[in-house]
């Protein structure tokens, strides 16, 4: 069993809520706990709630930090809120204890939890600046997060959220740090016809139900979330490099550009560099087969 501790801004893009539905499916995902970050935090963590409800499982909830370190927020709502009056869901949650409870989690657990976050990193900053020692208690940090090997118009929205986090969290000494960006997550999509007739489980029903918010606005999911979390389980998903990261914080017009520099012997950072998109969805529908 794999021990989790998810960071997640579940309620604007679907992937956070595909990614939680598949750890919450996986038979060998311990998952510890979840906290929620960017804007709207306790309706983020009200949103994460009905899923755990649906899959029958009590797992600890902590609303994180709403506002970014030092620049303006860029994610105040949580879009797919509108959707909690449909389904079962706590509505407190404990208030301002969300890096208390990673820290104590990770403490307990010592070199055993894979730190797994698919959102802004403040929460994860302000853990590593307030107790210096948690970089070195975890097993791993598994990060959707960053833009690598492609040029792109735009910085990946996860880094340029909080780029002074970001920064922060790639600076810390850990013990192995692993990056899923946009480079490969771009290439797993499925359309909205393909959704239907996918996600036709009954464990997905929630899902569905706020991937309707989603698809106002577009016709297509990337599963990026889902990526990082496979990866977790299936190494041979993606293919990696070694290296250092970077995180561009001078250029206001490019705040938040991830800067990688391959390094064969770097023993902490590896970034995705392919996926094999055919496995990964194998992967990933597999656990709502089980």
């Amino acid at each position: 069993m794999e021990k989790i501790l998810l960071d997640t801004d579940i309620g604007s893009d679907i992937d956070d809520a595909l990614c939680l539905a598949y750890l919450l499916a996986n038979p060998a995902c311990n998952l510890l706990g979840i906290t929620t970050v960017t804007g709207e935090s306790a309706k983020r963590a009200m949103l994460a709630d009905v899923l755990c409800k649906h899959a029958k499982k009590n797992i600890p909830i902590f609303p994180g930090t709403e506002n970014s370190l030092i620049i303006p927020q860029k994610q105040p709502v949580a879009q797919q809120a509108v959707k909690l009056a449909d389904w079962p869901h706590e509505v407190n949650f404990p208030k301002g204890q969300a890096v208390d409870f990673l820290r104590e989690t990770i403490h307990t657990n010592p070199g055993e939890i894979t730190l797994l976050t698919i959102g802004p990193l403040t929460n994860i900053a302000l853990l590593f600046k307030i107790d210096p020692e948690i970089p070195l208690l975890l097993k791993k940090i598994v990060m959707m997060s960053g833009v690598f090997k492609i040029q792109q118009p735009y910085c990946e929205w996860n880094v340029t959220c909080d780029p002074h986090a970001a920064a922060i969290v790639y600076g810390a000494p850990v013990k192995k740090s692993i990056s899923i960006g946009l480079d490969v997550t771009l290439q797993c999509t499925m359309n909205i016809e393909e959704i239907k007739k996918r996600f036709n489980i009954p464990f997905l029903k929630p899902v569905f139900d706020l991937a309707k918010v989603w698809f106002e606005n577009t016709d297509k999911i990337t599963f990026h979330d889902p990526l990082a979390a496979v990866t977790v389980f299936h190494n041979d998903v993606c293919s990696f490099e070694k290296g250092t990261v970077e995180i561009e914080l001078m250029n206001e017009k490019i705040i938040g550009k991830t800067l990688f520099n391959k390094d064969s012997n770097n023993l902490k950072h590896k970034i995705a560099i392919n996926v094999d998109v055919k496995n990964f969805f194998l992967y990933y529908f597999s656990v709502f087969n089980s």
